[in-house]
């Protein structure tokens, strides 16, 4: 038997890995990612009160703040920012996934806007989402009726990865529908969260900021064109023509954005406008980024909250809500935001850049003190299931709902085979299924009929009964695809059982050799043996010119079993001889101290290389080539191990990413039954019980131990869904999913046996 490594530098490693972590014990762990004051913008003051109300309202709730950070303006942020995530560089991004996947997050809970983040249309932010596995809930501060290409880019992904949507309007809601198809049950409303303070003390913080005897409207929030402030300066002259003692206070920073290309010209100009017109005594300019306790109060002052926005598809307005919740009457143009919330009389809606509409509104209301009153309390009490405690009363049951709740189940005693029978007929099995209903448009492959032929060697005896005829339809299709014109067997054959190609590729031929050489050494007829043994014989030398590593190893597999059932078969000896060497010397050329692999990136079908190393080892008595093994298939299962403890495949995001650790999606069935066949390889090596227990965590991925906590395989049936995505379940049943499903049951009962 092979003798290992010190287990404290060999196994050490992958023992604490398989340690899941007792999250039973631990709070619930929020990332959230935004803005942070002391940045001065509105996602940030929004991300802030979030996390201060969530502290209030879940106290049980552990919550990580990762904070945006502008590229061009430094900010320092306080000990409640776990990291920082600098706009447009992607390494940082990288970085906060990277933290975020270690801290063991529940759920990320990201403030989309796009502006935010760096990149087209913000995209610099997929960096970090791409790379995280926990549930993602996506508040979007912005939801655009008639996006660029890039924006819809951007939003399509967004979509894609998110568990939940959250927004802020039924406007927003029906555009998620209808313009970027989202789902209904994706998409949650929940109103933007506002302070609670009591109503009617104004005449007490009109005094604080001097403003006593004075009628006051009041726009806040950053200086930028586009939020209209010129129309409601145009109006004044009219406005304090009747009313000599009103005064129209500007409330915030210039925008940082803003300030940088020219500095305080824009305000600059505001201010000549108003001078103009002379009516530059009756404007109060606050040039300054407020802290929350005192822009409250400055609103508080206020009789009137003014918001003439020029556009129409703002999809939120913080300062809007805020100022309903603290009983303005709300003059605004009709953007999205401001539509809804001041719906059946709520406040006075004018039309876009009319300063006639808006003087003429609010000195209306300035001589009518009882509607100036009504709209004051109405605002006020629409506003009272929005206050923070509501709000994070809602965001929590939200997280609540969305966070993974899974659980192992055990190996069953049994597996159904209907799922396999429903996409056999007598030419083979079909491909791909639309869920349950096997989809003839795509015909048939020889990766799946011989993976299905390997299959029949192994079944119950009351399942091979079922099977009938089925292992013998296998045997056709594998035969029929043998090309004695080009010396390799074909792959993809349509539903009218016309080929589709001359050749395959290497690495379903080297599949297909695999297949032959387990029937050889497994099918219960020997009439069957016999002509797999004859069919490899006739076609194996073609896998000595295979170049892609996983036909290499596929091979090898083959060849193993066939010197299983005839040990001084030449030809397969080579095979085992060549392949063995050829991904010594990849492993050579291209591993690096953290990357002990063949390849420079990762695909599918990992496992099996690692495993075709260690059945070679064995078979040529080749400690070099068992060494290799069992580095290799350790630094892919660490790699396959995910933070939680439980196990995470490597799925389609990953391929082809040179040197880089795996991505989290899509995870696929076939991952599992190759991480078990290569555990049971390494158990035979070093007689280590870890493997087991590494076969059994790679096994409960079926059953609901995984990154969704979903049941991806049901037992009863023998049918498997496609793998896991972001949103959960690939509900379709396609042929490699079911027969993995199938393949992996009877590897762990077989492996849990030999154990004893």
């Amino acid at each position: 038997m092979y003798e290992a490594p010190d287990r404290t530098s060999f196994d050490e490693g992958l023992e604490s890995c398989l340690s899941l972590h007792p999250k039973a014990s631990v709070p619930v762990r929020l990332a959230l990612i935004g803005g942070f004051l002391p940045r001065r913008c509105g996602i940030a003051t929004f991300t802030t009160d979030i996390y201060e109300s969530l502290a209030v309202a879940a106290p049980d709730l552990a919550v990580d703040v990762y904070a945006m950070a502008p590229a061009a303006v430094p900010t320092s942020f306080d000990a409640k920012v776990r990291a920082s995530i600098t706009e447009g560089d992607a390494d940082s991004f990288i970085d906060a996934a990277r933290q975020i996947e270690a801290s063991c997050a529940d759920v990320v809970w990201l403030q989309h806007e796009f502006g935010l983040f760096g990149g087209l249309a913000g995209d610099m932010i997929l960096e970090l989402v791409d790379r995280v596995a926990a549930p993602l809930v996506v508040t979007l501060h912005t939801v655009l009726a008639e996006p660029d290409a890039e924006q819809r880019r951007v939003m399509e992904r967004l979509i894609a990865r998110a568990s939940k949507l959250v927004v802020m309007s039924e406007r927003s809601r029906d555009l998620l529908r209808s313009v970027y198809r989202a789902d209904e049950d994706q998409i949650a409303l929940i109103a933007h969260g506002v302070p609670d303070r009591p109503f009617g003390r104004t005449p007490k913080f009109k005094h604080k900021f001097g403003f006593d005897g004075k009628q006051v409207a009041l726009t806040f929030g950053l200086l930028s064109p586009g939020k209209g402030i010129e129309a409601v300066i145009e109006a004044l002259p009219v406005i304090v023509e009747a009313y000599p003692n009103f005064l129209y206070c500007v409330a915030g920073a210039t925008h940082p954005n803003l300030l940088a290309r020219e500095g305080e010209a824009y305000r600059e100009r505001l201010q000549a406008l108003a001078a103009s017109l002379g009516v530059d005594r009756h404007v109060r300019w606050i040039d300054a980024f407020m802290e929350s306790h005192e822009l409250l109060d400055l609103l508080e002052a206020a009789d009137i909250y003014v918001t003439p926005y020029t556009g129409a598809q703002q999809s939120t307005s913080g300062t809007l809500a805020y100022a309903m919740a603290l009983g303005k009457a709300v003059v605004s143009t009709p953007y999205v935001h401001a539509a809804e919330l001041l719906a059946d009389d709520h406040g006075v809606l004018v039309p876009f850049n009319d300063s006639a509409v808006i003087a003429n509104e609010i000195k209306n209301l300035l001589g009518d003190p009882d509607r100036l009153l009504t709209l004051q309390k109405r605002a006020y009490e629409r506003s009272r299931d929005m206050i923070w405690p509501v709000f994070a009363a809602r965001t929590h049951a939200l997280i609540e709902e969305t966070r993974i709740k899974s659980k192992a189940s055990p190996v069953p005693a049994r597996i159904g085979i209907d799922g396999l029978r429903r996409i056999c007929d007598d030419t083979g099995i079909l491909q791909h299924s639309i869920h349950m209903i096997p989809d003839r448009a795509h015909g048939y492959c020889i990766d799946d009929n011989a993976r299905a032929l390997m299959l029949m060697h192994r079944l119950d005896d009351d399942a091979r009964s079922e099977c009938g005829q089925l292992a013998s339809v296998f045997a056709s299709f594998v035969q029929h695809a043998w090309n004695e014109d080009k010396r390799a067997f074909r792959n993809f054959m349509g539903f009218g059982r016309n080929w589709l190609e001359d050749t395959g590729s290497e690495d379903s031929c080297g599949r297909t050799l695999w297949a032959l050489g387990a029937t050889a050494q497994g099918a219960r007829d020997v009439g069957m043996r016999q002509w797999a043994r004859e069919l490899f014989a006739h076609s194996a030398a073609s896998a000595l010119h295979f170049n892609s590593p996983r036909a290499i190893a596929f091979a090898m597999l083959g060849a193993d079993l066939m010197l299983a059932s005839e040990p001084a078969h030449a030809l397969a000896t080579r095979i085992l001889e060549q392949g063995a060497d050829r991904l010594i010397d990849l492993h050579v050329e291209l591993a690096r101290p953290d990357w002990q692999w063949f390849e420079p990136v990762l695909a599918y079908d990992n496992c099996r290389l690692s495993e075709a190393m260690l059945r070679a080892g064995v078979r040529l008595e080749r400690a070099d080539v068992i060494a290799c093994g069992v580095e290799t298939l350790r630094w892919i299962n660490n790699a396959q191990i995910s933070p939680y403890g439980h196990y995470r495949p490597i799925g389609s995001d990953s391929f082809g990413n040179e040197y880089e650790l795996p991505r989290p999606f899509d995870q696929q069935p076939l991952e599992i039954w190759a991480a078990i066949d290569a555990a049971s390889a390494a158990y035979d090596v070093t007689g280590d019980a870890i493997w087991l227990a590494h076969a059994r965590r790679a096994y409960e991925w079926f059953g609901g131990c995984n990154d969704r906590g979903v049941v991806v395989g049901d037992p009863l049936t023998g049918t498997s869904r496609d793998g896991i995505n972001p949103r959960g379940l690939n509900l379709n049943e396609g042929a490699e999913s079911v027969l993995a499903y199938q393949h992996a049951t009877y590897a762990i009962r077989d492996f849990i046996q030999k154990v004893g």
